[in-house]
């Protein structure tokens, strides 16, 4: 079995989640922990492979300066926003 050890927060935190219910023990709160880094991870991989498959489709947008690149995300902002009113 591997050893692991948590800082006084990490633990406080552990307490915190069994002594209000939302898990039976402090196995429960990791292997909730886990699963929920694992499902991060997945779903991290899923949108690097999508963004990898618009690159090689050619879908992307080229910018000649950072300063060009931010203009186009507040344009794009207000776009939305203006959609919201």
């Amino acid at each position: 079995m591997t050893e692991i050890h948590l800082s006084e927060k990490d633990r406080a935190f552990i307490e915190e989640q069994v002594k209000s219910g939302a898990y039976n023990n402090a196995e429960d709160v990791i292997a909730a922990g886990l699963s929920r880094l694992g499902s991060e991870d997945e779903h991290l991989r899923a949108m690097i492979a999508e963004a990898d498959a618009q690159l090689e489709r050619g879908e992307f947008v080229s910018f000649e300066s950072a300063e060009a690149h931010a203009d186009s995300i507040i344009e794009r902002g207000m776009r939305i926003l203006n959609r919201k009113s």
